[in-house]
């Protein structure tokens, strides 16, 4: 799209109804979805709804994404809603009359959905800015699926003077007008590897004259659940999985190398540095044993998401004042680089209720629309107890939990 037509979208949004806002936003963007740190139009059109509403927005120096701020007129602490924006490299089956309109490109995670949740938020405490007990900042960050864009936005100043964070994801398997609220543990640290084998080739038929690193890789695949089994506790949580292995490229040779790949979960940072010490010992011992060599590349993801314990107390006092159901829902173990904010500052991540068919990343992928207004009302009305809360805690000359 042009920048006037980003515009002129833009500005038609404002004559709807609040419901039908939110819809025609998570269209136009379903409609335009751009991949991580791509996000140039989606930035654009996200601009321009803020400037419409006279929002300000702060000048990251970002190439993609966009923080805004409302509030400050009375002073008082700085708090962040998060919304994440990029979509994925998935080709769309949904036949949906505004189904993307790029081959290849999809919003199937319901980052759409995200955006525009977090901008009724935005309409809803601009029109009562004059009465916030602080400033709300709103950060709209670009390349979550790379696990790239929270450390832009931190290193943008999206964090500076933030007291606490909020962010949320849509939850298919949650009825609308439930959300998803518990303390602790909620999504996984998100670790990949690539284990690089050398061995030494040879023909097939005589194998005692190499060092057989697919024989290796077989044994180190079944040695690395031992670690699940025996190095993490009972009562604790993680798992390794192998998704890919590479070696070879003929019927009657053994190769010199092979190459393993796949992912490790888990939900605590003591649970994550032990399996991953454990990860690196058994692999190049196994390897040594069958005397092959062996590396690990570690593909950097996102630490655990974890919640701050007073904030899902005040995000559950908020569910009930709005008339929404909350639940303790089942921690998940995708990841989320939500939880690099966490590391800066105490955070809250909420599942919200969509009722949609399919799981995230499926190309099937929708949700339920009746869900953005509970969504936008439950960020803006939250980000307003939250304030509420720092402003007493600091009347009182103490700073709380967080």
């Amino acid at each position: 799209m042009t920048n006037s037509a980003t515009e002129s979208a833009a500005q038609e949004v404002q004559a709807l109804s609040f419901k039908e806002r939110l819809v025609e936003i998570r269209r136009h963007l379903h409609r335009h979805p751009e991949l991580s740190g791509e996000e140039v139009e989606t930035t654009a059109y996200i601009t321009s709804l803020l400037k419409q509403a006279g929002v300000k927005i702060t000048d990251s120096g970002l190439k993609t994404g966009v923080i805004a701020e409302i509030g400050g007129q009375q002073g008082g602490p700085v708090i962040a809603l998060r919304a994440d924006i990029d979509a994925l490299p998935i080709q769309e089956e949904t036949g949906l009359p505004y189904a993307s309109l790029y081959p290849g490109r999809m919003h199937a995670c319901g980052h759409d959905f995200h955006t525009a949740a977090l901008l009724g938020a935005v309409y809803q405490l601009k029109e009562q800015e004059s009465a916030l007990s602080g400033t709300v900042r709103f950060l709209f960050q670009p390349a979550e699926e790379k696990a790239k864009g929270a450390q832009r936005i931190i290193a943008a100043g999206g964090l500076d003077q933030v007291r606490a964070v909020i962010g949320m994801h849509n939850k298919p398997d949650l009825p609308v007008g439930t959300l998803g609220i518990k303390a602790g543990p909620l999504m996984a640290a998100a670790d990949g590897f690539a284990v690089s084998i050398r061995g030494f080739g040879s023909h097939a038929a005589v194998p005692e004259a190499g060092i057989d690193p697919i024989v290796a890789a077989s044994h180190i695949v079944t040695a690395l659940q031992s670690i699940i089994s025996r190095n993490v506790g009972s009562l604790d949580s993680a798992v390794i999985s192998v998704t890919q292995i590479h070696s070879g490229n003929s019927w009657n040779i053994i190769p010199d190398t092979a190459v393993l790949e796949g992912t490790i979960r888990s939900f605590d940072e003591a649970v994550r540095g032990r399996v991953l010490k454990r990860f690196e010992e058994v692999v190049t011992g196994v390897a040594a044993a069958l005397g092959a060599e062996a590396s690990v590349r570690w593909i950097g993801g996102p630490p655990p998401v974890i919640n701050d314990a007073l904030l899902a107390r005040l995000g559950e006092e908020t569910a009930a004042k709005l008339g929404y159901t909350s639940v303790q829902p089942v921690p998940s173990p995708a990841g989320e680089d939500f939880a690099f904010y966490q590391q800066a500052v105490p955070g809250l991540f909420v599942f919200t209720g969509t009722a949609g068919s399919r799981e995230w990343h499926h190309p099937a992928f929708d949700l339920d629309e009746a869900a953005l207004p509970v969504g936008a009302e439950f960020f803006s009305d939250l980000a307003v107890r939250v304030l509420e809360h720092l402003a007493v805690e600091r009347g009182a000359d103490h700073s709380g939990a967080f």
